[in-house]
């Protein structure tokens, strides 16, 4: 309670601290008033006011015009630009340019008007004439007194952006491990800095240092923010956040005093954590090469100094994260700043359902919606991708007029987020044809192998994103490899569409709807090769091809001879999967024209429905039933 106290009153003694920037902008505020009040006098000049009533503005009068009109003019008074300005005999004002003129003043006068010189200058003149020169000085001590803000805290340095520039998030975050799921054992690692700031003195009496530094990384949308949050939560103690870029401004040295003002905030409010987002944008590596990029590393060298300077014990815990741990000077990585690295991972399979369960409790899900089979379609999602799915599952129930939400509503979520948005164009008939067979021979081939790839969850010839249609696989589990066996399945399958094609329209009919497909077998094909060593010919040797910047370069590693010999090995693998998808769908081709059919008249047909179609409903009854006793036994 009492840092929380002198949390505050030192935040507020910051904004109330009184300096020059209050002068400036009053000086501003009453210079624009001036030129407000200069306009509006102006105008009023134009318009003359005789007895109360309204006359016209007074006539422009040219010299040719001065010298024509001599003797019409009663009045005229020359000040010191050459304008003159007067009545004419009959009342009417005039404003006319001359040039100095002895003898027509003389010529003017004669005729009997009054002729005078005023050569003094009006107050709105001197405001025209040295309202720049004020602007300019004003702006020059206003930049200078900027210049030397950082070092008394930076409270002059709020003004120029307009906004606290280390946009700086305070408090006590009511976040805790309990809003935190799929990430168990980054937040085990993470539990010793909350235990050293509960308990400080435990640690000290056996002599141990806690991590000054703890750097999160991995990839968007894991959790980084979340769990730093959950720390200070846990621990019960402020919580300052910051992002890498708020330290970077169009002033030099102005990141230097954006540095200091944060760690001195945070050292008078410790124990406490500091969170500092994105911390690539400041913390990339230093070279020889980077002379325009001084400011950053000055700002980089003041970080490092406040994390570990002459102050060893500061109480203050700096947690950062970024994307991009490879891009971080490795300065910032030795210990006594960042002393622990936690990678976090996308979530498993448990750790998916996990986050779906967190964050169904804000939805009205349906009873009979399972979360593990949603899981177990969302391998590769982060946890805001798991919230994401969730939110759009939800827009679609409302969209539907569903009362919960149901699993439909879930199917379309993901192929959306997945394949992106029902297409409403249309498609020649032969096209949704031929994308019907093209399907059927992947749910095929993918039934005749689900004892050893994933299985078939559905099949669509619903057109979304580029693709006219589409097989899905539910995992099992989560696999962190594969064997050969399932390397060759998985290429007949990713080919078995154009064998379809082949097999019922000929040659001469295959599409360019196989792109992808071959995309993918290649991919596969060229990494199981070259990477895992699964090619006898090849051997178990690295010969992994890079691509920088989307340029391919050759094999690393590698001759000229051994690239071409891994070419032909790819292509050799590829053509016995294809052959091997086209005599599966020949010598079964009534079963996969049914699986055509079917989808020609439903559109999407789920796992289920292609593997009676394709085994018989005796043996897909079968197949379950030995499935529920081996999950008996699990």
């Amino acid at each position: 309670m009492k840092n929380e106290n002198n949390m505050k009153n030192n935040i507020n003694n910051m904004f109330k601290k009184k300096d020059g920037s209050k002068f400036y902008l009053i000086a501003f505020v009453v210079l624009f008033i001036a030129l407000i009040a200069r306009v509006i006098f102006v105008g009023v000049q134009n318009t003359q006011i005789n007895n109360g009533t309204e006359i016209k503005a007074p006539i422009e009068l040219s010299f040719s015009d001065v010298l024509r009109r001599a003797n019409d003019i009663k009045t005229m008074e020359i000040h010191k630009d050459d304008v003159a300005t007067g009545t004419m005999k009959d009342g009417t004002p005039y404003r006319a340019t001359i040039t100095y003129n002895p003898e027509l003043l003389e010529k003017i006068s004669k005729n009997g008007a009054t002729v005078s010189i005023n050569n003094s200058d009006s107050m709105w003149d001197g405001v025209a004439k040295w309202l720049p020169i004020l602007v300019s000085a004003l702006f020059l001590i206003w930049l200078l007194r900027l210049m030397r803000g950082g070092s008394n805290g930076g409270g002059i340095t709020r003004s120029l952006i307009g906004q606290n520039p280390t946009k700086i998030t305070t408090g006590k975050t009511k976040t805790t491990f309990k809003d935190v799921a799929g990430i168990d054992t980054e937040k085990q690692e993470l539990m010793e800095v909350v235990e050293f700031l509960k308990n400080k003195e435990k640690f000290k009496a056996l002599g141990a240092r806690i991590p000054r530094g703890i750097l999160l990384s991995g990839e968007p949308g894991t959790g980084k923010t979340l769990l730093a949050r959950a720390v200070a939560g846990e621990a019960n103690v402020p919580f300052f956040a910051t992002s890498g870029s708020d330290f970077s401004g169009i002033i030099v040295g102005l990141g230097v005093a954006k540095i200091k003002e944060i760690f001195e905030l945070a050292k008078r409010n410790a124990p406490c954590i500091l969170f500092i987002d994105e911390i690539d944008a400041i913390g990339q590596s230093r070279s020889k090469h980077s002379l325009n990029d001084n400011d950053r590393e000055q700002t980089l060298n003041q970080l490092l100094i406040e994390m570990d300077g002459f102050a060893n014990d500061t109480g203050v815990i700096v947690i950062a994260a970024t994307n991009r741990p490879d891009m971080l000077d490795k300065a910032l990585l030795r210990p006594g700043r960042f002393d622990r690295q936690i990678n976090i991972d996308l979530p498993n399979l448990e750790g998916r359902r996990d986050i779906l369960e967190l964050h169904a409790k804000k939805f009205k899900i349906a009873d009979n919606l399972s979360l593990m089979d949603v899981a177990r379609g969302t391998t590769g999602f982060s946890g805001a991708d798991l919230e994401n799915l969730l939110n759009e599952a939800a827009l679609h129930a409302v969209r539907s007029d569903h009362k919960v939400v149901e699993k439909s509503d879930i199917e379309e979520a993901r192929d959306k987020i997945l394949m992106g948005p029902k297409k409403n164009r249309k498609i020649r008939p032969e096209d949704i044809k031929l994308t019907a067979y093209h399907e059927a021979g992947h749910a095929f081939v993918s039934v005749h192998y689900s004892d050893i790839t994933d299985p078939i969850h559905k099949a669509t010839i619903i057109p979304r994103g580029m693709a006219l249609g589409m097989v899905q696989h539910l995992p099992v589990d989560d696999k962190v490899s594969m064997t050969i066996e399932e390397v060759r399945a998985n290429l007949a399958i990713d080919l078995a569409g154009r064998a379809s094609e082949e097999v019922f329209f000929g040659k001469n009919k295959i599409t360019t709807g196989a792109a992808s497909d071959i995309e993918m077998a290649t991919r596969l094909a060229r990494r199981s090769i070259t990477m895992a060593g699964l090619s006898e010919k090849i051997g178990m040797v690295a010969v992994n091809q890079a691509n920088t910047f989307g340029q391919k370069i050759a094999l690393e590693n590698a001759s000229e001879k051994t690239a071409e010999a891994v070419d032909a090995e790819i292509r050799s693998w590829l053509d016995n999967a294809y052959k091997d998808a086209k005599n599966l769908v020949s010598k079964n081709k009534s079963t996969v024209e049914k699986i055509a059919k079917a989808l020609l008249d439903k559109e999407t047909l789920s796992g289920e429905e292609i593997r009676e179609i394709v085994l018989g409903k005796k043996a897909v009854a079968k197949k379950k039933a030995t499935a529920k006793k081996s999950n008996a036994k699990k």
